[in-house]
């Protein structure tokens, strides 16, 4: 067999091998990361380089390797982009953890959010009580967004809203 088809090959099994790994032990894994998970990440991508390289430690080798990753990453983007049923399948739905005040205790044991994870990120958004949340939301991503009421005004305030794609600005 070609030793670059053979590195290629590797590659795409590790790829998808991690890919569902990451998908099995859930979203909220990767919203912050600790030095746990750093060290977890660096051992893991020691541990795997062997397996996409296997004797092929050339330059070539690496350089196939990486862009067999970033081929793979980017078609399975497009993919999960175009086919709804496949995006279902690879990412999970957005998840309501707190509705106009009221805790969904079933869906924080389902997600593993703690209830302290949980009152950190309505503190971060700016949220004293939960009580005042409107909406929170454990995002794909495994953020937890959140929406808060405003009393006095009796209108709903969105806090930091990050934007995967900034607005590019208007130059007249």
């Amino acid at each position: 067999m070609n030793p670059f088809l053979d590195v290629a090959l590797r590659s795409l099994a590790v790829y998808f091998f991690m890919f569902a790994a990451i998908r099995v032990f859930g979203k909220n894994q990767l919203s912050q990361l600790n030095a746990g998970d750093i060290v977890l990440l660096l051992l893991i991508s020691n541990a795997v380089q062997n397996a996409m390289v296997g004797s092929n430690v050339s330059l070539e080798g690496g350089l196939v390797a990486a862009l067999v990753l970033f081929g793979a990453n980017f078609i399975v983007k497009k993919i999960i982009f175009k086919n709804p049923k496949i995006k279902s399948l690879v990412e999970s739905d957005p998840v309501i953890l707190i509705k106009d005040g009221i805790v969904d205790n079933i869906k924080m044991k389902e997600q593993e959010v703690s209830f302290d994870e949980l009152e950190e990120a309505v503190r971060e958004h700016g949220v004293e009580k939960i009580e005042e949340v409107r909406l929170a939301v454990l995002e794909v991503d495994g953020n937890i967004s959140v929406i808060s009421m405003d009393k006095e005004k009796s209108r709903t305030n969105f806090s930091r809203h990050k934007r995967k794609y900034p607005r590019k600005s208007h130059k007249y």
